[in-house]
């Protein structure tokens, strides 16, 4: 192997190095994203922003499929790297099959073997390059697996999300003319307790799922951060009540609270220094609320 050769190798394994490092921390690791794909929906939302047409609400699904597409752009390349040095040499050609050593050819091999398409009239031939080539096609099989499933995972928690939105609004549609607390105090903390272990799964699921923070609720309903700021309201009348068990669940629901705004602010770089602050420049950062100022996060 000469220089180039050498180079071409190292590229190659880089590739597919970063391709399962980001695959590890965005699929695997339960409490983060892989650097290639946080770039890749991070850029889509800021771009998303600059637009005024409503397009934000497409910019997560497109940047997921953006993510999906350059996971299997670099597992190609990066394989392709790996054969290049060995083409024509170390593969066997079919008949009538021309042997070219170029690297559109290198990519047509990796292509095909990724996908586990195996058309068969190129095959390696060097027993290192078999070992190499039967790898991908497990690679290649285990990345489609891998990122149906993440879809799959994905909508449950914005769903999750959702819900909490909904039953907040409906809160606030049933409430009494007297205020939410005028029915029987037993059942209103019963209520606020679930409503602290909803805001409670929305953290975790934002921890877990970092994508799901780019998901912009088209209608102002189904968005937990237009609705959020009736869940501190609601928290903050239950602590200020009379009654023992209200101001138990009015505390663990401003807990609740307090762990969702340490989580947009650590992750996500939502400004301010208390949860309230924190969850207006979290609803103005979704545009349900405008800002003077162009902050983003």
């Amino acid at each position: 192997m000469d220089l180039w050769d050498v180079v071409w190798t190292v590229i190659g394994a880089g590739l597919i190095l970063l391709m399962l490092v980001d695959v590890f921390h965005t699929l695997l690791y339960p409490h983060g994203s892989g650097p290639v794909c946080r770039t890749i929906m991070h850029g889509f939302w800021r771009l998303s922003r600059l637009s005024r047409n409503g397009s934000s609400s497409i910019a997560a699904p497109t940047a997921m499929a953006a993510v999906i597409g350059a996971w299997a752009a670099m597992a190609v390349l990066g394989w392709a790297f790996l054969y290049l040095p060995h083409l024509p040499e170390g593969f066997i050609y079919g008949d009538r099959v021309p042997r070219q050593a170029d690297f559109p050819e290198a990519v047509y091999i990796s292509m095909v073997t990724l996908s586990t398409v195996g058309f068969g009239e190129v095959v390696a031939g060097h027993p290192l390059l078999r070992l190499v080539s039967a790898a991908q096609a497990v690679m290649g099989f285990g990345l489609l697996t891998a990122t149906v499933s993440w879809i799959l995972q994905m909508y449950p928690a914005l769903n999750r999300r959702r819900a909490l939105a909904h039953q907040l609004n409906l809160f606030r549609e049933a409430a009494s003319p007297g205020g939410p607390f005028t029915i029987n105090p037993g059942h209103a903390a019963a209520l606020l307790e679930s409503l602290a272990g909803s805001v409670a799964a929305v953290s975790i699921d934002l921890l877990a799922f970092h994508e799901t923070y780019y998901f912009q609720e088209v209608e102002q309903r189904g968005s937990l951060p237009a609705t959020v700021t009736y869940a501190q309201q609601l928290a903050a009348e239950a602590t200020a009540s009379d009654d023992t068990d209200l101001q138990f669940a009015g505390r663990m629901l401003e807990a609740a609270l307090d762990d969702l705004a340490k989580v947009l602010r650590g992750r996500f770089g939502h400004a301010g220094t208390t949860s309230t602050e924190v969850f207006e420049h979290y609803s103005t950062h979704h545009r349900h609320r405008r800002s003077r100022k162009a902050d983003t996060p």
